[in-house]
């Protein structure tokens, strides 16, 4: 989910940037230590959006940078445990499919695909059901529900957010257009 939120930090601004205006040298060195950073309590930091207080500086004896502490607006995107996504898929492997969903990845298991055994065609890079013929190909869009978020500070890479789409209402966007399609024709019949 994504949140705008007031975050306090203490931020470097190096020697060189020292002529520039204040706001816009601290804005820059928060953007630079910030954006892309995870934080297992509020998320991905994906941008700084407004500088909101500059603290007084102080320097370090033996470093000519000035250090202030800055309050300022971030737009964070923390995933959330039965959240709905949508997203693009960006990979296919062996054993499912890489979501793209902002910031992060998160990982479609073949298991979790739909109620269908679906294997890997490495050959045309897709996943494909058994039964119902579906597949699954780097581009389609999807929604789906997060199951599992393990968020990694250390080792953002190693951040794992597992997803699913074996319930009503997920899957392929085409998926979903077509059984509320059948069912306005089912409800049509019986009228």
């Amino acid at each position: 989910m994504y949140k705008k939120m007031r975050l306090v930090e203490v931020v470097r601004v190096p020697p060189e940037k020292l002529g520039d205006e204040v706001k816009e040298a601290v804005a820059e060195a928060l953007e630079d230590k910030l954006e892309g950073r995870i934080d297992k309590t509020i998320g991905v930091i994906v941008a700084i959006i407004k500088v909101v207080d500059v603290g007084e500086g102080r320097i370090l004896v033996g470093d000519g940078a000035v250090y202030y502490k800055t309050t300022f607006d971030a737009i964070v995107y923390k995933p959330e445990m039965q959240e709905i996504i949508e997203g693009k898929i960006v990979e296919i492997v062996e054993f499912g499919a890489f979501v793209s969903m902002g910031p992060v990845d998160g990982l479609l298991h073949v298991s979790q695909i739909a109620d269908d055994y679906f294997s890997c065609d490495e050959k045309n890079k897709r996943l494909i059901g058994k039964e119902s013929a579906k597949a699954l190909v780097e581009g389609d869009c999807i929604r789906a529900r997060i199951v599992a978020v393990s968020l990694n500070e250390l080792e953002p890479r190693e951040s794992k957010i597992g997803l699913t789409m074996r319930q009503t209402a997920l899957g392929k966007l085409e998926w979903i257009e077509d059984a509320r399609k059948n069912e306005e024709a089912e409800k049509e019949v019986k009228k």
